[in-house]
C-alpha cells in the first residue's frame, strides 16, 4: 500500500512539473531573453530602446545571450519583439484602367510575387509596405501601359510584364519588400457598351461568312448541274445524229441483194396495212 501511494505522488509531481512549472519556466526564460524559437519562414526583429538590437534569420532554437550580450535579458520586457512573415507572397489586381493608343478604355489584371528582403527597411521605412507596394503596381501599370497600340496590349503580355516589373523592383526594394515574378493575366475592354458592339459586329461578320458559304455551296452546286445536262445534252444530239447514218447504211446494205430488199419492202408494206386497219 505505501508503495502505491509513492508511485501516486511520483505521479502527481511529474504530471505538475511537466504539463505546468515546465511550461511556465520555459516562458520566463524567453521573457527573459535566454533564448527564444524563430520558426520557418519568419525573422524576429528585436527593438531596444528604439534601436535595432538583434535580427534573427535563420529558423530554430536561438540563445538570444550569446548574440546580444547582456541585452538580451531585458529585450523582451522593455523592448519590442517584431515576428515578420518572410515566406513568399502573392497577389491579383483586377480591371485596373488603361486606354489604348486608338482610345479603347482597357482592363489590365496583373498578378505578381513578393516576399520581405530586409526586416529592418519593412519596419521602419514604410508604414505600410504591403499597400504601397499594390499602389506602386497599380501606378507603374497605367503609366507604362497606357497609350499602346490595341493588337500590342492583346498580344504581347510578357513584353508587359517585364516593363512593369522593371518600373516597381528599384522603389520596392528601398522598403524591403521585394518584388517577384509580374505577369500580365488578362486583358480585357471596360465598356459595356463597346464589349455589345464588338459582339454585334462578330455575330454580323459569322452571319455574312456562312452566307457566303451557303452561296459557293449553291454556286458549286449549280455549276456542277449545269455542266452534267450540257454533256448528256451533247451525248444524246450526237446519238440522234448518228441514228440516220446506222439506219441508212443498213439500207444501204439490204438494197445491195434485190430479194431481200423485195422481201424486206413487201413485209413493211405488210406491217403498215396492219397498222392502218388498227387505226381504223
Amino acid at each position: 500500500m505505501t508503495g502505491f501511494i509513492y508511485f501516486m505522488a511520483a505521479l502527481v509531481i511529474t504530471f505538475v512539473v511537466f504539463m505546468l512549472l515546465e511550461p511556465l519556466f520555459r516562458a520566463v526564460l524567453r521573457l527573459f531573453g535566454v533564448y527564444d524559437i524563430v520558426n520557418e519562414g519568419t525573422a524576429h526583429v528585436y527593438v531596444l530602446f528604439g534601436k535595432v538590437a538583434l535580427v534573427v534569420e535563420e529558423p530554430g532554437l536561438q540563445l538570444l545571450w550569446l548574440k546580444m550580450g547582456p541585452k538580451a535579458f531585458v529585450v523582451r520586457w522593455l523592448g519590442d519583439r517584431h515576428v515578420l512573415d518572410t515566406r513568399l507572397d502573392q497577389r491579383y489586381q483586377r480591371s485596373l484602367p488603361v486606354n489604348s493608343e486608338e482610345g479603347a478604355p482597357m482592363g489590365i489584371g496583373v498578378w505578381y510575387e513578393m516576399k520581405v528582403s530586409d526586416p529592418v527597411d519593412y519596419l521602419f521605412k514604410n508604414v505600410d509596405p504591403r499597400g504601397s507596394l499594390a499602389a506602386n503596381v497599380s501606378n507603374a501599370t497605367v503609366r507604362t501601359l497606357s497609350n499602346m497600340p490595341l493588337d500590342d496590349m492583346l498580344e504581347t503580355r510578357h513584353v508587359m510584364s517585364r516593363a512593369v516589373r522593371s518600373e516597381v523592383s528599384p522603389k520596392s526594394e528601398e522598403w524591403g519588400y521585394k518584388l517577384g515574378s509580374v505577369y500580365i493575366r488578362k486583358v480585357h475592354f471596360r465598356d459595356a457598351n463597346m464589349i455589345k458592339q464588338i459582339e454585334e459586329k462578330v455575330v454580323n461578320r459569322l452571319r455574312q461568312v456562312t452566307s457566303a458559304i451557303r452561296q459557293d455551296g449553291a454556286n458549286r452546286v449549280s455549276l456542277i448541274t449545269s455542266t452534267a445536262e450540257r454533256k448528256a445534252a451533247v451525248e444524246f444530239a450526237r446519238a440522234e445524229a448518228m441514228r440516220p447514218k446506222i439506219v441508212g447504211e443498213a439500207l444501204q446494205k439490204i438494197s445491195a441483194d434485190p430479194q431481200v430488199a423485195d422481201a424486206l419492202f413487201k413485209v413493211c408494206l405488210l406491217y403498215t396495212s396492219d397498222a392502218a386497219d388498227d387505226l381504223a
